[in-house]
C-alpha cells in the first residue's frame, strides 16, 4: 500500500473512486455466483427458483409530492391537492377564490 498522506486531494478522491468501483464489481460478481450456486441446488432436486432483483432502486411510496396550490396570504401554506383540503383553502373558497386562482 502507498503512503496516503503524500497523496493530492485530487489524487486521494481518484483512489476512493476506483475502490468503490472494484468493491461494487467484487459484490455484484459475489452476487451473481451466489445466484448461480442457488440455481444448481435447486436444479439438483428438480426445483426452479424465481430471483427477484431487489437492488434497483423503486420509488418511495412515502415520497414528497410538489405543492400545487398556494395560499396568497401566507406562501408558507402550500397543498399538494391530495387528501383533505386545508382549511386555509377552505376558508378562501368560501370567501370567493377560485381553485385556479390559488395554483402555484
Amino acid at each position: 500500500m502507498s503512503d496516503y498522506n503524500n497523496l493530492s486531494e485530487d489524487e486521494l478522491e481518484s483512489v476512493i473512486a476506483q475502490a468503490q468501483q472494484t468493491l461494487i464489481e467484487k459484490k455484484n460478481n459475489r452476487r451473481k455466483e451466489v445466484i448461480a450456486e442457488i440455481k444448481a441446488l435447486a436444479a439438483s432436486i428438480n426445483l426452479t427458483v424465481d430471483i427477484i432483483d431487489d437492488t434497483k432502486k423503486h420509488p418511495s411510496k412515502n415520497a414528497k409530492i410538489a405543492a400545487k396550490y398556494r395560499n396568497p396570504q401566507d406562501s408558507s401554506q402550500t397543498w399538494s391537492g391530495r387528501g383533505l383540503t386545508p382549511k386555509w383553502m377552505q376558508a378562501l373558497l368560501t370567501s370567493g377564490y377560485n381553485k385556479n386562482d390559488l395554483e402555484i
